[in-house]
């Protein structure tokens, strides 16, 4: 196996220590600091020591030696940098493991890849995961989607760890879609818990949103079985119902009034931006994450919001 992820974010990191497990892994970090001498990410992952196997680089060169690439880059980054280091990457297994859509072309991060490296053999890695949980070897599962379906054996293969379960699909559409819709739900059910309206309310958030992510999905042409399992519903669950995910602490901050460090990366709020353009100009009926989308750009505050949600036409599940 030859391995190496792109980006030293916790995501990234906590991938790149439970990979080590099993063989040789290069991380390439833009600024890498003191990660090397330290044997840890001390700013974005503490207490989590590398295994011996575990390199630390900042040339990209060493790092695109591997026949793997992980891409744990943000997902409104990503673009940019295939693009900067396209000669690196060419006819490489390009896997991303970022959570979103772009911003600018309304398509997630396998389409980005096939748009920007057309001889890669592209794929997503997704689902319910935090990466502390991943850096410490607890248990794990997560999606792999390949429209390869021979690399995508390969890649299950190559990247199923000790503690890390990967299920395989060749819907890639479906599961960017679960990975990315999850967080815009996190955000309204994080607003919903941070103005006290319950934990009643957030369940209904929940189970709408799911409702908003198969239309979605479906209009797409993605199989919305996919979005049942760990890439949507899975995924889902965790992000809605802990504090650990950003989206879902930025939705608290909304639904608090109080300031969010806007240092921190949360991929759902360019996504609900995104996923509301393309909802509107599809006719499509989203909206939790028309809400989403006014709140973060202060349309709308939490009580008006709720109002928009629970005065609209009374209809069948």
């Amino acid at each position: 196996m030859s391995v190496s992820v792109l980006g030293a974010g916790a995501f990234g990191t906590a991938l790149a220590i439970s990979l080590a497990g099993k063989g040789p892994v290069t991380l390439w970090a833009r600024e890498p600091g003191d990660m090397a001498d330290r044997r840890e990410n001390s700013k974005r992952l503490p207490n989590c020591p590398f295994p011996d196997r575990l390199s630390v680089t900042n040339s990209l060169t060493l790092g695109c030696r591997a026949d793997i690439l992980l891409l744990a880059v943000p997902m409104q980054k990503l673009r940019s940098v295939l693009e900067e280091h396209a000669t690196l990457l060419h006819g490489k297994h390009l896997v991303a493991c970022c959570k979103g859509i772009e911003l600018s072309s309304g398509v997630g991060p396998v389409s980005v890849i096939a748009q920007t490296i057309p001889d890669a053999k592209a794929a997503i890695l997704t689902g319910p995961s935090f990466a502390a949980d991943i850096a410490r070897g607890l248990p794990t599962a997560l999606t792999l989607a390949c429209a390869d379906a021979e690399a995508g054996k390969y890649l299950q293969a190559e990247l199923t760890t000790a503690n890390l379960r990967l299920y395989r699909t060749t819907d890639t559409i479906g599961a960017e879609l679960g990975g990315a819709l999850k967080n815009v739900v996190a955000i309204a059910s994080g607003a919903a818990i941070g103005a006290g309206l319950g934990e009643s309310a957030r369940a209904a958030l929940m189970t709408r949103g799911y409702a908003e992510m198969q239309r979605l999905a479906t209009h797409l042409k993605a199989e919305p079985t996919t979005l049942a399992g760990l890439s949507g519903f899975g995924d889902l669950t965790l992000t809605c119902t802990s504090e650990q995910s950003r989206n879902y602490r930025l939705g608290q901050s909304l639904g608090q009034g109080t300031p969010f460090d806007p240092s921190t990366t949360v991929e759902g709020a360019a996504t609900a931006r995104a996923v509301d353009a393309l909802a509107r100009e599809a006719a499509l009926d989203m909206p939790i994450t028309r809400a989403v989308a006014g709140l973060l750009d202060n349309q709308l505050d939490v009580a008006g919001a709720m109002k928009s949600l629970l005065t609209r036409p009374l209809k069948e599940e």
